[in-house]
């Protein structure tokens, strides 16, 4: 049929949802809508070995920061890897840092709570006895080899791309936490 009106029906207002494009992102976010739904889709291989992923993540940042090692009370004692990765309160400290980062991941989905609730998270380390804003960036690449191990074949480019946007928005967004909240206590140091 070649009337217009059975034209418009089958080409303007196709019901099938996966002719659609997916709705745009908040411009705010580093990710596109598509990126974002990759990203929570891989970050769940990812959270079903959380502890394993945490203690892994913190393994490589200590093995290339080990002066951040005495920011630590709990485990500051830890010299070997094997006394590192053993330790009950490191994958306790881990597994928090992996549920931090997973509510940051979530909360892409509603950028206003994911800023709200990350700087907060950033603001928090004003309370750490010589924590400074740039041990914040020391995490990134921890993260993404833990990441990468975890996932293994699933670590593929696109998904690595994925997560280094999602890592560094949401460590940028700790280090603005930070330094906002030294400004709120007339502090500056970062």
């Amino acid at each position: 049929m070649g009337c217009k009106l059975s034209q418009l029906a089958s080409s303007e207002f196709s019901h099938d949802p996966f002719e659609k494009p997916p709705p745009p992102s908040d411009p705010r976010s580093p990710l596109t809508a598509k990126q974002q739904y990759c990203m929570l889709a891989s970050w769940k291989g990812v959270f079903r070995q959380v502890e394993k992923t945490g203690i892994l993540l913190f393994v490589k940042l200590f093995e290339e920061n080990e002066e951040l090692l005495h920011l630590f009370e709990k485990f500051r004692e830890l010299r070997t890897k094997e006394a590192i990765v053993s330790s009950a309160e490191l994958a306790e400290h881990a597994t928090q840092v992996m549920h931090t980062l997973d509510e940051g991941i979530k909360g892409l989905a509603d950028m206003d709570s994911f800023f709200t609730y990350v700087r907060h998270v950033g603001g928090t380390h004003r309370q750490v006895p010589g924590f400074k804003a740039e041990n914040f960036m020391k995490i990134e690449q921890p993260f993404l080899e833990a990441a990468k191990t975890t996932l293994g074949e699933r670590y593929t480019p696109n998904i690595e791309n994925i997560y280094k946007l999602t890592i560094r928005f949401i460590l940028e967004n700790l280090v603005k936490g930070y330094e906002e909240a030294g400004e709120e206590n007339g502090t500056t140091q970062t």
